[in-house]
C-alpha cells in the first residue's frame, strides 16, 4: 500500500516533532500519544463551543422576532445567515484540509466564531430599553385599582379613536431610528459564525480518523460529537432562564476538480448526499420554532419549552450518539452492518414520529378573533370584529395585544376590549374585575373578572406530556443511529478523499438544508398567523395568535414529508453498500465463525470496509503519526 504523504500532512505531523523540529522516530512515537488526546479535548471543546452559542440562538428566536418586530420568515433568514457563512469557505477549506495545518486552522477558526458571538450580541448595548405593548390604563382616585375600559377625553374624538387604525393614527412613542435595522448585527454575527465554524466539522473528525487506530476511530468521533453536544444543552439552559426573566428588568489547486469528480462518481456518497440535506432540512425546521411549537400547541411558556429541551431531549440525544459509537466499536461492526443499524433505527424513529399528529389541540378561543363575543364557536362573519357593544365607549386600541383571560374561559386582545372598570393586584399577579364584556356570557353583575395571560386549554395541557414521551424516544432513537450514518461516508471514499468528503457533504447539507429550511418554515408558519401585532411607527410586527392546527399540520407535516424521503434513501444506500461490500462481508462473517468456533483470532486481511488503498489495521496509532 501507498504509503507517501502529502506536504500537508507533514504540517500536520510537526505536532508530533521533537523541540528541534527533527522528526520523532516511529518506534519512539508513544511517548507523544497524549497529544493526540490533547487535540482530542480542543476539539471537543470546539464542538461545545459552536454547539453553544448555536443552541443560545436558536433557542432566542422568538425573543429576536419580539425584540426587533420581525416575522418568523425574517427570523429563517437571521437564522440561515451562518449557513450562507459556512458554505462561503466550506469547500475550500475542505478540499485544503489535508495540505495545510488542520489544527492551525481550526484553531482561527475559533477566534473567528468567537468575534462573530460578540457581534450577535451588540444590539443589547446599542438599543434602548424594551417597550413591551402593554395597554394604557387610566388611575383613578385609587392606588390599587386601574381601569382599562376609558371613555375617552372630552377633547378627543371618541367614534374616531374607537375605529382607528395604526396606519393613520399618531404614533407618540414613534421613533424611526437606526434601531430599526440593528438586527442585521445578529445576521453578521451568524454569518461570522459560520465562517469560522468551517474547518472545525471537516478537519477535525477526518484528523481523527487519520491518526487514530481503526478500532478506536469510529468511537473517538462518536466521544467528540456527544461531548460537542453538552454545548447545546448548557445553551438551551441559558436561553431558558434568559426567556424567563422579565424585560423590564487564495486560488485552488488543479487537482481540485479531479477530486470532485471521484467523489461525484460514487453512488454511495451520491445519495448520501441527497440523505444528508432532506436531513439537515427536518433537522434544521425542527430546532429553530420547537419552542414556538410548543407554546403555541401546547400553553408551554417559552422559557419552560427551552428548559425542556435542555434538560431532556439534548443528554437523550447526547446518550445516543454515545451509544451508538460504542455499539460499533463494541460489535466490531463493518460498513454493511453499519448501514443496516441506520437505516432501521431512523425508521423505526419515523414511525413513532406519526404519532405526534395525535397530539391535537383546540384553537385559542380569542373574543372577535376565533369566537365571536357572543360566545358561539362558529366565526361566520363576526371574525376580527374586536369591538362590540359591551366595549364600545373604552376607546380601545386595535394595535395592542396584551391578553386577559375572562371567567368564561374566552381570551380578550386586551382588558379593555374585555370591559373591564377596575383591577386589583400588580404585574403579573393583576387581576381585572366589572369586566362588562365576560358579563355578557351569562356572568352575574360584579361576579365577572378577568386574569393576565391566555387562557389555558385543557386538552392541550394534558397531551403535552405524552407529545415530550414521544419526542424524547425519537431523539434517542434517531441519535442512536447517527454515528453510524456518519462512518458510512468514511468507510464507503478513498482515504485521501474524506477531509473533502466531509466538506461537500456538510456543504450540500447546509447550503440545500440549512439555509432555506427556516426561511420556508418560517414562511409557511407566518400563512398560519390569525393576529399581527403592529409596530409602534406603522407596519406588521410579529404574529400574536396562530391558528393551532394549521400550525401543526405544517409544522410535523413539514417533517414527516422531508423524513419519509430520507427513509426511502436510508434503504437505497443500504442496498448500494451490501451490493459493493458483499464479498469482504461474507469474509468477515466466515472469520467471525472460525473465531467462535476454534477460539482463536481470525486470519483475514481485516482491512477497513472502504476502497482500496485505506490503512490495515495493524497500523498502529504510533507509527501512523
Amino acid at each position: 500500500m501507498d504509503r507517501s504523504i502529502t506536504a500537508g500532512q507533514l504540517k500536520d505531523k510537526s505536532l508530533f516533532q521533537d523541540s528541534d523540529g527533527s522528526a520523532i522516530p516511529a518506534k519512539n512515537m508513544y511517548h507523544n500519544c497524549s497529544k493526540l488526546k490533547i487535540f482530542l479535548g480542543a476539539l471537543a471543546f470546539s464542538f461545545f463551543a459552536k454547539g453553544f452559542s448555536g443552541s443560545y440562538m436558536k433557542s432566542m428566536s422568538s425573543q429576536i422576532e419580539r425584540r426587533f418586530e420581525i416575522s418568523s420568515s425574517i427570523v429563517g433568514i437571521i437564522d440561515g445567515s451562518f449557513e450562507i457563512g459556512n458554505l462561503m469557505v466550506i469547500v475550500l477549506v475542505s478540499y485544503l484540509g489535508p495540505r495545510v495545518h488542520r489544527p492551525k486552522v481550526i484553531a482561527v477558526g475559533c477566534l473567528v466564531m468567537s468575534l462573530g458571538a460578540f457581534l450577535s450580541v451588540m444590539p443589547q448595548f446599542l438599543m434602548g430599553r424594551y417597550n413591551y405593548e402593554r395597554i394604557t390604563v387610566t388611575v383613578h382616585n385609587s392606588s390599587t385599582s386601574v381601569s382599562a375600559c376609558s371613555p375617552a377625553s372630552s377633547e378627543g374624538h371618541p367614534a374616531t379613536d374607537a375605529t382607528e387604525t395604526p396606519s393613520t393614527k399618531k404614533n407618540f412613542g414613534c421613533e424611526k431610528t437606526a434601531n430599526s435595522y440593528l438586527w442585521l448585527f445578529v445576521l453578521m454575527g451568524n454569518l461570522l459564525r459560520g465562517i469560522g465554524e468551517a474547518p472545525v466539522m471537516p478537519l477535525g473528525v477526518s484528523y481523527i480518523d487519520d491518526f487514530s487506530k481503526e478500532e478506536n476511530s469510529a468511537f473517538y468521533i462518536g466521544l467528540v460529537r456527544s461531548s460537542g453536544m453538552f454545548g447545546p444543552t448548557l445553551g438551551f439552559l441559558l436561553g431558558s432562564f434568559c426567556a424567563s426573566l422579565w424585560v423590564d428588568i487564495g486560488i485552488v489547486d488543479i487537482g481540485f476538480f479531479p477530486a470532485l469528480k471521484k467523489l461525484f462518481g460514487n453512488p454511495v456518497f451520491i445519495v448520501y448526499i441527497f440523505l444528508t440535506i432532506l436531513q439537515y432540512n427536518s433537522l434544521v425546521g425542527l430546532i429553530t420554532y420547537e419552542t414556538k411549537f410548543m407554546e403555541q400547541q401546547f400553553n408551554v411558556s417559552v422559557a419552560r419549552a427551552i428548559f425542556l429541551i435542555g434538560v431532556i431531549l439534548l443528554p437523550i440525544t447526547i446518550l445516543g450518539m454515545f451509544l451508538g459509537g460504542f455499539l460499533i466499536k463494541k460489535l466490531k461492526l463493518h460498513v454493511t452492518e453499519m448501514a443496516k443499524f441506520a437505516c432501521t433505527t431512523f425508521i423505526v424513529a419515523y414511525l413513532l414520529n406519526l404519532l405526534y399528529f395525535t397530539c391535537s389541540c383546540e384553537v385559542l378561543q380569542v373574543a372577535g378573533l376565533t369566537v365571536p363575543y357572543s360566545g358561539l364557536k362558529h366565526l361566520s362573519a363576526f371574525k376580527n370584529s374586536f369591538m362590540a357593544s359591551c366595549n364600545a365607549d373604552c376607546s380601545c386600541k386595535l394595535d395592542q395585544w396584551d391578553p386577559v383571560c375572562g371567567d368564561n374561559g374566552i381570551t380578550y386582545m386586551t382588558a379593555c376590549f374585555a370591559g373591564c372598570k377596575s383591577s386589583t393586584g400588580t404585574g403579573k399577579t393583576m387581576v381585572f374585575h366589572n369586566c362588562s364584556c365576560v358579563e355578557e356570557q351569562g356572568h352575574g353583575l360584579g361576579n365577572s373578572s378577568a386574569v393576565l395571560g391566555q387562557c389555558q386549554r385543557e386538552s392541550c395541557t394534558k397531551a403535552f406530556p405524552y407529545f415530550l414521551a414521544l419526542q424524547t424516544a425519537c431523539a434517542f432513537i434517531l441519535a442512536l443511529g447517527g454515528t453510524p450514518t456518519y462512518m458510512i461516508m468514511f468507510r464507503s471514499v478513498s482515504p485521501d478523499l474524506k477531509s473533502f468528503a466531509v466538506g461537500i457533504e456538510t456543504l450540500g447539507g447546509r447550503v440545500l438544508g440549512g439555509l432555506p429550511a427556516p426561511i420556508y418554515f418560517g414562511a409557511l408558519i407566518d400563512e398560519t398567523c390569525l393576529k399581527w401585532g403592529t409596530k409602534n411607527c406603522g407596519g406588521s410586527g410579529s404574529c400574536r395568535v396562530y391558528d393551532t392546527k394549521a400550525f401543526r399540520n405544517v409544522y410535523l407535516g413539514l417533517i414527516a414529508g422531508l423524513r419519509a424521503g430520507c427513509c426511502l434513501l436510508y434503504i437505497v444506500v443500504s442496498v448500494l453498500i451490501m451490493k459493493r461490500f458483499k464479498t469482504h462481508g461474507k469474509e468477515m462473517k466466515d472469520a467471525k465463525d472460525t473465531e467462535r468456533s476454534t477460539g482463536k483470532e481470525p486470519v483475514t486481511s481485516n482491512k477497513k470496509d472502504i476502497l482500496p488503498g485505506a490503512r490495515t489495521s495493524d497500523e498502529s496509532e504510533e507509527t501512523r503519526m
